[in-house]
């Protein structure tokens, strides 16, 4: 069933139409009057009862799937895309911000490898070549939703059992094995998802993904784990504090 909202317009106002009609969609989503998952009426319908030509209609609504607020389905219709997961910036695992935001993670272990290190590996980790490593690649969801897409390396003496990753975050499992981790150093990215990684992700091919790559350390100063990762653009937010020097 579609919700027809109530969207006060000023024609008077030198703020263009399809702005507006875009404004009171965002309020409504923002003020949880809208809330994930509901399906709102096509762009036919919303310039019918609103009084608007169409394409200030279409422009509305593709300018809040732009921002990822609504989502388009073939054969649904327009909906209210789900929360962004809103990350802030310190050395916590992806896991444990779910949990403290309120939101259920889940995570599918997609492979998991002990390997001797290769010399790539080996300049990554700071060991010999030859080193046996573990390769972990897990999809991680919230709320049953795909987010993220996460291939970590670590030395296989302190990785944690295929079985424990896929019940909480990798940082959790490494302080119980008595690993700290300290200190970090990461790069963030953005590129194009390859057809596979659309389809893992539940997006559209070639969306927009943000990459992190990431080095962790423990309070020794060796290296923990390093980290190869992609997110939904559409879902994932990266949020960090900026001060004055």
């Amino acid at each position: 069933m579609t919700t027809p909202l109530r969207i006060e317009l000023d024609r008077t106002s030198p703020v263009p139409l399809y702005h507006q009609v875009a404004a009171g969609i965002e309020t409504a989503i923002t003020e949880g009057r809208l809330r994930a998952g509901v399906l709102l009426e096509n762009e036919v319908a919303l310039a019918g009862r609103l009084g608007i030509s169409r394409p200030t209609a279409r422009q509305a609504l593709g300018s809040l799937v732009d921002r990822g607020l609504l989502v388009r389905r073939r054969g649904v219709g327009t909906q209210v895309a789900p929360e962004r997961v809103r990350r802030p910036a310190g050395l916590t695992s992806l896991n444990e911000d779910l949990a403290a935001s309120g939101r259920r993670p889940d995570t599918r272990i997609l492979e998991y490898c002990p390997t001797e290190a290769t010399p790539e590996m080996s300049r990554e980790l700071e060991v010999d070549a030859g080193t046996s490593v573990v390769v972990v690649r897990r999809l991680c969801l919230a709320d049953a939703e795909p987010i993220a897409v996460m291939t970590n390396l670590l030395r296989r003496e302190i990785a944690p059992a295929e079985a424990e990753l896929a019940e909480r975050g990798l940082y959790a499992s490494l302080r119980s094995r008595g690993v700290q981790p300290a200190l970090a150093r990461q790069r963030i990215g953005a590129r194009l998802a390859t057809e596979s990684e659309a389809r893992m992700l539940q997006e559209p091919g070639r969306t927009p993904l943000l990459t992190i790559d990431r080095i962790a350390f423990d309070d020794t100063g060796a290296v923990i784990e390093v980290g190869h990762h992609y997110y939904r653009a559409s879902r994932y937010d990266y949020e960090t504090t900026l001060f004055a020097r």
